[in-house]
């Protein structure tokens, strides 16, 4: 992990997905191994070799601190690893290891085991969120509340059209990220310009079968300058981030005590110096892993331009802002699942704010029924004027010739809420018939 180590874990690798120093290594092992056996399969290796050296790339079998002495001499840590892996076999076995490739190889394919064992486990707390949020979303479906723009009461809105938007949202970036998991996560081998030469014309064919050892796609070609899967892996995983953000931010505004339409469960959320205090921990954790996101993402963005067939410092600049951003997102999913399952919705809240707004929620549906006699401008200035001199909107609709009943129906806020019940049905459907992605 980060400056901080465990200390933070429990934040910013919620969950338990950490991408430590000690996960890279086996990643690198198990690339290296995974070659070794594709090496053997293709008849270019001795037998058993594959076995021999799978057998030896084992993370605890080696000086993890000494690996990260030695590259410093060479810029990245394979190197040192070779020797000492190539030094723990018999020579037959040995002659397997690390053969055609080239430290780019090794690390980028890393990189990409790591990436799909994160993925899979941010796609599994984003499942569950999602599922929260649909229950959310039937359960509260004619809820009504205030609708909120610009940080001021609108219209009227429902609780469920809100956990709709929820849902919508985390189940496109799931879906998403499903995609990239699928089809963008490749394996990477080939040599020191990507050419594979030192293999001949057996090259492509062990490119093949060590993408089959490692569940990874085969690429058209080697990828070592071509950076587009690392960006699109990184724009996937910032559009989770911004989805659980969204959650989180609307949480935080919520569960304000001036407004106290929701609170996180549990009892947690206490204050160092403020025992009244019950703070929504989950969804400050979750501001907190999303709001690195970004600069995360433009480091990759940035770090794609990479020069001829391999980058001189592009490359490298990959490898901690993705792992980082790679924890950071399985963490925000985790506890964004953890946070909406645990959401407590206060509806009598949701309707005394409402109502305390006097009414002027209703304003755009007032300056609606009176547009036809006044016309749509002076409709609009009157209601207006009147919020404004804090005349009351029944006053307006009174002196304007309506009845009791009708005035009562037309500041009637459930009687204001367009197509929310159809907008929820909808999300609901969708994330029915779209199923696991």
């Amino acid at each position: 992990m980060s400056e901080g180590g465990e200390l933070f874990a429990a934040v910013f690798a919620h969950g338990g997905t950490e991408i430590s120093a000690t996960a890279w290594l086996q990643a690198i092992l198990d690339a290296e191994a995974a070659l070794a056996r594709a090496l053997e399969r293709a008849g270019l290796a001795a037998d058993g070799a594959g076995a021999a050296v799978t057998a030896a790339a084992k993370a605890s079998n080696f000086d993890l601190a000494e690996l990260g002495r030695q590259a410093a001499r060479t810029g990245n840590p394979v190197p040192a690893l070779v020797r000492a892996l190539h030094g723990m076999l018999p020579g037959p076995a040995a002659a397997a290891v690390h053969q055609g490739a080239t430290s780019q190889d090794i690390i980028d394919t890393a990189m990409m085991l790591l990436a799909k064992t994160a993925l899979e486990v941010a796609g599994q707390s984003l499942s569950e969120a999602a599922a929260e949020a649909a229950r959310l979303a039937a359960e509260h479906r004619d809820t009504v509340m205030p609708g909120r723009t610009l940080l001021q009461q609108a219209v009227p809105v429902t609780f469920g059209l809100v956990a709709a938007g929820w849902l919508t949202g985390l189940d496109e970036s799931r879906r998403r990220l499903a995609a990239v998991r699928r089809d963008r996560l490749a394996v990477q081998f080939g040599g020191a310009a990507g050419t594979l030469a030192p293999l001949g014309p057996a090259g492509p064919r062990v490119a093949a079968l060590l993408a089959g050892e490692l569940g990874l796609a085969e690429p058209v070609l080697p990828w070592h300058t071509d950076r587009l899967r690392i960006t699109e892996l990184a724009a996937a995983l910032a559009g989770v981030c911004a989805a659980a953000g969204k959650i989180a931010r609307d949480v935080t505004l919520l569960a304000q005590p001036e407004v106290g339409e929701v609170r996180e469960g549990g009892s947690g959320g206490g204050s160092s110096t403020m025992p009244h205090k019950r703070n929504p921990v989950a969804a400050v954790a979750i501001l907190g892993c999303t709001k690195q996101a970004p600069g995360l993402l433009a480091t990759l963005t940035a770090a794609a331009e990479q020069e001829h067939q391999r980058a001189a410092g592009g490359w490298h600049a990959e490898w901690q802002p993705l792992a980082a951003l790679l924890r950071l997102t399985c963490s925000a999913a985790s506890w964004c699942a953890e946070l909406l399952a645990g959401l407590v919705v206060d509806r009598a809240a949701m309707r005394a704010n409402l109502d305390a707004a006097g009414g002027l929620p209703m304003a755009e549906r007032v300056a609606a029924l009176l547009a036809p006699k006044l016309g749509r401008p002076a409709a609009h200035d009157l209601v207006a004027k009147a919020a404004a001199d804090g005349q009351s909107l029944a006053d307006v609709l009174r002196g304007a010739g309506l009845t009791a009943g009708e005035i009562g129906a037309a500041l009637d806020p459930a009687g204001y809420l367009g197509a929310a019940g159809e907008f929820v049905d909808r999300a609901l459907a969708a994330h029915a018939s779209a199923g696991e992605p």
